[in-house]
């Protein structure tokens, strides 16, 4: 299973090495990621969405230094998008964090989470965004449903997508396998498949049981 909302939480996780990755460190990055996921954006929108690297969000606070060059320009909306999307970020996990308490949240940011509240806020307002559903009918085709948003920016329609992503994950029947993953090293959020599935994956749980029978073994 893979939603917009959950892959945009997935761009943290584990580097390897002990420590955590951002899939969206950089806006070259995270324009990387958005070509990857432009199928999961469609599917929320009902339509393909206009390329949002060469446009910033009308949302968003960006100076206008008056500059000719274009390669600048794009590099500032590269930055305005991936800005927009690490917001909305964390929000996300800020709401997955909520929806596996008791247990505890990933670990990548476990101390620093957005107010719950606040991170309702902001998914909420984001996907209002989208304005209503409507109904499609193309000549040469079966009708099809589209969200009419209440803005034509891009940026500001892929944030809104990634915020209705969120409100159908988490209204749905997939938020009670959400897990966190309890692994030492891992951070990733993941749907549990069993009841008796501890771990994201067979990686994560070897690793554990290594662990544990070398705390054991040496009295730890």
């Amino acid at each position: 299973m893979s939603t917009l909302a959950f892959a945009l939480a997935a761009t943290i996780k584990h580097d390897g090495q002990g420590g955590v990755a951002d899939l969206l460190a950089t806006p070259a990055e995270t324009t990387a990621w958005l070509d990857q996921h432009h199928d999961l954006v469609t599917e929320v929108l009902g339509r393909p969405l206009e390329a949002v690297d060469d446009k910033g969000s009308d949302d968003a606070a960006v100076d206008d230094k008056g500059s000719d060059d274009a390669g600048a320009d794009a590099r500032d909306a590269q930055a305005v998008v991936r800005d927009e999307l690490v917001r909305v970020r964390r929000a996300v996990r800020a709401l997955f964090a909520r929806a596996v308490a008791p247990e505890p949240p990933s670990k990548a940011d476990a101390d620093r989470l957005m107010d719950a509240d606040a991170a309702l806020r902001m998914v909420n307002r984001a996907a209002d965004r989208l304005g209503t559903m409507q109904l499609d009918w193309p000549d040469d085709g079966p009708p099809v449903t589209r969200w009419a948003g209440r803005t034509e920016d891009p940026v500001a329609l892929l944030v809104a997508a990634v915020g209705r992503s969120t409100i159908d994950f988490l209204s749905g029947p997939d938020r009670v396998r959400l897990r966190a993953c309890p692994a030492a090293r891992c951070v990733k959020y993941f749907l549990q498949d069993d009841p008796r599935q501890l771990w994201c994956s067979p990686s994560c749980g070897n690793r554990e049981r290594v662990n544990r029978h070398y705390r054991k073994r040496h009295g730890l």
